[in-house]
């Protein structure tokens, strides 16, 4: 059976959204987006020249 009382000690609350989109946000991480921009930067001046 469920210990409430137990469980209702172990309870954390979770991020609210604006703390959980702040940390998100706040870390510069490459995306293969970033990535695929990138390669085709490069293509494009290999190009030019």
């Amino acid at each position: 059976m469920i210990n409430y009382e137990e469980e209702l000690k172990k309870f954390h609350p979770s991020m609210d959204v604006n703390e959980a989109e702040d940390a998100i946000y706040s870390r510069d991480l490459t995306d293969m987006t970033d990535i695929l921009k990138e390669l085709l930067s490069e293509e494009k001046e290999k190009k030019k020249r």
